[in-house]
């Protein structure tokens, strides 16, 4: 069922940004996860600036994967767009990771205005292969749920450069 919310022009431009590596960028300007909300009168789905999080930010921090999975709201939903970074046994790799954040303590209202608009949005970001519906805190305590997104768990080495 749709729910009439709108997509944003912004939120096409930052999937874009993140999407596209172009020669000659700087690295740290690069986003490394972009929150998505629903605007304050539930009818537009925008980015969470304040959320959103950028390579610069990330350069000095040892658990990248826990700093990020903390930008989440305990009590509210939120979509995302994970750039993530990860090494199997023969090579580094990058996939974007859709995430759909529905915490159990988040109002039943807004659950199903995530879910019926995820359809929406979805629409708008063609080409992701990665999914990852979370539910609970505890899904994100460790990089474990991921690791079984992205692979088999014998054949993922590393999570954003440490050692799984």
């Amino acid at each position: 069922m749709a729910s009439g919310v709108v997509v944003d022009d912004g939120v096409v431009t930052a999937y874009n940004e993140i999407k596209v590596h172009h020669a000659g960028e700087v690295v740290a300007d690069r986003y490394k996860l972009i929150l998505f909300r629903l605007s304050d009168d539930d009818k537009f789905i925008i980015v969470d600036e304040e959320k959103s999080v950028r390579m610069r930010e990330i350069e000095s921090v040892d658990d990248v994967f826990s700093m990020l999975m903390k930008q989440f709201p305990k009590e509210d939903c939120r979509y995302a767009l994970y750039d993530c970074s990860y090494r199997n046994k023969d090579t580094e790799k990058a996939d974007l990771v859709f995430i759909l954040w529905v915490p159990d303590e988040a109002p039943i209202k807004k659950k199903m205005l995530y879910a019926s608009s995820k359809g929406a949005l979805r629409k708008k970001l063609q080409g992701l292969k990665i999914e990852w519906q979370v539910n609970d805190l505890s899904d994100v305590k460790d990089s474990s749920a991921l690791i079984e997104k992205l692979g088999s768990r014998g054949s993922i080495k590393e999570l954003e450069g440490k050692t799984v």
